[in-house]
């Protein structure tokens, strides 16, 4: 099977229209107040127009969102997936899914092996998996810092739902990770940024020429 890509936090056209030039299978668009790629949910529906009915799925990136806050995105953006990054059980990630209609990605923080055997938990309720760096406890953010994990935990472990590799990685170091981790799907977002929350049409590019390539 071939490697496959996710681009997130996406904010302008010219992102979307090289990560779909490229073939990003995903495109992730970002409502979180304390992120630099956050956007207003007409601004976000108003940017995947170019992407739906084409191959790529539209997917909303939020972090334990209330349920007036999750109801709102489904009505605006009319996502195909929505993606938690927050502290949202297993229950709480499958009643989401089905408030707003849509398949759930599940992110997990990871630094050892017994945090991967929590993550099955999820594997009933949850489209995809995504494993990412469990960031510092005074992290602002839940994601998008750059960090990368030991991506040897993944080799050889084998999961109900397919999964996504996160955390850190850009251009020169994605095949290495895919390969070392086994990682079908790979997730991307400040690894293609000039600068926190600015995508670099060059590093996008890059990115998903590389993926084509592992």
């Amino acid at each position: 099977m071939p490697l496959k890509a996710k681009i997130c936090g996406v904010s302008t056209p010219e992102a979307i229209q090289l990560a779909l030039a490229g073939g990003a299978g995903w495109l992730g668009f970002m409502f979180f107040p304390k992120s630099p790629r956050n956007l207003e949910p007409e601004a976000a529906e108003r940017l995947a127009r170019a992407v739906r009915g084409g191959p790529a799925k539209i997917v909303a990136v939020m972090v334990d969102p209330s349920d007036a806050e999750a109801e709102r995105i489904a009505q605006i953006l009319k996502p195909d997936l929505v993606q938690l990054h927050g502290r949202e059980t297993p229950a709480r990630a499958r009643e989401l899914g089905v408030r707003m209609g849509v398949g759930v990605i599940k992110a997990v923080p990871i630094s050892a092996a017994a945090d991967l055997d929590a993550a099955r938990a999820y594997e009933t309720v949850v489209e995809h998996l995504m494993f990412e760096a469990k960031p510092p406890i005074d992290a602002v953010l839940p994601g998008g810092s750059g960090r990368t994990m030991d991506w040897g935990l993944l080799s050889g472990r084998r999961f109900e739902r397919p999964w996504f590799l996160a955390g850190g990685l850009d251009p020169w170091n994605v095949t290495e990770a895919a390969s070392l981790s086994g990682a079908p799907l790979v997730d991307v977002s400040s690894g293609v940024e000039r600068g926190p929350g600015l995508k670099d049409p060059a590093l996008i590019t890059a990115f998903l020429d590389a993926v084509r390539r592992a």
